[in-house]
Order: C-alpha cells, then structure tokens, then sequence
C-alpha cells in the first residue's frame, strides 16, 4: 500500500456515535489508532471520543451530516490538517425507515437514500480526493447481507444497500484499471444488536428487531478491523446468516422470496407494541432530542452472540484450504495404501 507512515494510524469513521460505528472506532483505538468520529449527535459524538481516549486511541469528534457533501469535504480537510494523511476510512453511517412501500414518503426514500447511499458515496469521494494524490489508502464500505438481498419492510435501507454494492465495484474496477494503491474493500454485516432499533423511524405495530441470529457490533468491529487490514478481497461477510443468505440467493431467490413473505414481518418485530412517543433519527438525531447517549449496543443483549465461526473461517480461507488439501492428500494415500493390500 505505498511507503508506510510512522506514528500512530489515522481513521475517519462516519456514523461514530453509535452501533457499528461506534464500536469499530473503539476497536481501532484499542491499537492506538487516532479516530476522527464523524456524526450528527452531539451526545454521542462526545461519549464516543471519551471511549476511544480511555481505549488509548487519540479522538476527533466532529458533527457532520453525510448527506452533505461540501460538510464531509471539510471534514476530510480538517483531519488532514490537524491530524496529518488519512490511513483508513470507514463509511459506517445510515438511516432507514421500517414499513411497507406504500406507506413510507417520497421525502423519507430521498433521505435514506441521501445518507445511506450518497453519505458513502460523499464520504468515499473525500477519502480519494486526498488517498490518490499519495497513491496510497484504504476505504471500507460497511455493507450488509441485505446488499444483495431484498427483505420485505427494509424497501429504502436495502435499495441504499444495493447502490452501494454497485457504486464500490465500479470503484473497484477504475482503481484496478489505474494500478492504484488506494484499495477499497466491503464488509456485508448479519443482524447486529445496534441502538437503530431504538429510534428508527417506524410504522409497524410492534418494536421492530434485527432479523436472528443477531450479533453484537464487536463482531462487525472485528470484520471491519481486518478488513482494513486486509482490503485486498473485494469483499468479506460476517456472520453464518449473511454466508446462507447471500449463497441462498444466488442459487434460489424465488424461494427465498416466498420465505421471507411468510417470515420477514414476524422476525422484524418484537412482541412488545412500538411506543409512538420514542425519538426517530431521520431527520435529527436522537440524542438532540433527548439528550441520551445510546452507545454501541441496543436492546437486544440477551439476545445476542459475541462470536462468529464465519468470520473466523474467511479471515483464515488460506489456512483452511491447505487443512483441506492435506486432508485430501492423507485421504488419497490412505486409499492406495488400502488397495495394495
């Protein structure tokens, strides 16, 4: 990736306030990384650099809206300026609304669509705009299972996803066209036990919920750590449940469609009605509204799994392999052995 700099590194991570975000910003920072944390709230903004200080990162909090584009420029600007050359840079922010299309407003897809979307694209157009001069840099786009795969509710969040998709490939294919050194890599994340569920905006009966198994964001965190690390694969999947989504899809995607008609409404909600008073992020953040720091975790721990054997296994396909090939080669012998006797 180019000559190597010396000191600590340095990451943007937008959507730093809370969730994943949040999380993998800690988790660089435990390696001593300087984080500069892009978000709208201030709360969380605040408590989020108070974590990556006390994880024995150095913090830049700076309030941002992604949907703007000159305002994330400004923002690469500054860390570029106060902090010196951008190593990494983590497009972790959105916003989503869960309802039937029918019921969701033009306004509301152009928002999500504004920062889902197009906050990546602004957030992806900034890092390179300083990466290329330099030829050296790397960008992770924080997807999901739900990039390639459509589920009933999600109709805005999913289309976001699939532009996503399609913008970092075609990214993907000028970098390589141009032999450049900045790389560009893409994490697809499973349901993760985030504070989104707590304040999306909603019109279901009931509290809406991340579709099982749900992960807690430390295993996209750890996804997301190696694959800055490692960005030279277009793209990694975490989770058991993102690996069968997305092989499910690709080998049977009318079957899938009819099981998520018959289960994507009941495993998208609680049992508990959804409180109509509760804070929604759309258009404001939530902590403006109420003055709360939601954190990294939502209301689903109890719920949740702290480990992922997929991860686990793409992080070490190489090993695998050659574990398999021996097995293979031993197998082999042992059945010309057999036959000569």
């Amino acid at each position: 990736m180019g000559r190597k700099r010396h000191g600590p590194q340095i990451v943007v991570v937008t959507g730093a306030s809370a969730g994943v975000g949040r999380a993998t910003a800690h988790a660089f920072a435990a390696r001593g990384a300087t984080v500069a944390l892009l978000a709208r709230g201030a709360r969380g903004l605040e408590a989020a650099a108070q974590d990556v200080r006390a994880a024995g990162g150095r913090p830049l909090p700076i309030g941002v809206d992604v949907s703007d584009a000159q305002a994330v420029d400004a923002a690469a600007a500054r860390v570029e300026r106060e902090l010196g050359p951008i190593d990494v840079w983590v497009n972790a922010a959105f916003a989503t609304v869960f309802a039937p299309v029918q019921e969701i407003e033009a306004e509301e897809f152009d928002r999500v669509t504004r920062v889902t979307y197009l906050g990546f694209v602004h957030g992806t157009q900034a890092a390179l705009r300083h990466m290329v001069p330099r030829n050296r840099g790397t960008i992770v786009q924080v997807g999901s299972a739900l990039a390639h795969r459509g589920v009933p509710l999600q109709s805005a969040y999913c289309a976001a996803k699939h532009a996503i998709q399609g913008f970092h490939e075609s990214l993907r294919c000028e970098l390589l066209h141009d032999r450049s050194r900045v790389r560009v890599t893409m994490v697809h994340l499973p349901g993760v036990n985030t504070p989104q569920f707590s304040w999306v905006l909603s019109r279901l009966p009931r509290h809406p919920q991340p579709m099982p198994p749900i992960y807690q964001p430390e295993v996209a965190a750890r996804g997301i750590l190696y694959a800055a690390d490692h960005p030279g694969r277009r793209e990694y999947w975490v989770g058991g449940s993102t690996a069968a989504t997305l092989i499910g899809n690709r080998f049977a995607p009318g079957l899938i469609d009819r099981y998520l008609a018959r289960t994507g409404y009941s495993s998208q909600q609680t049992d508990r009605p959804r409180d109509p008073d509760r804070p929604t992020n759309l258009w404001a953040p939530a902590d403006s509204a109420d003055g709360r720091d939601y954190g990294s975790h939502g209301a689903f721990d109890d719920r949740t799994t702290s480990r992922s054997t997929q991860l686990w296994a793409s992080q070490h396909r190489g090993l695998l392999a050659a574990a398999g090939a021996a097995a293979g080669a031993a197998g082999c012998a042992l059945a010309v052995r057999s036959a000569r006797s």
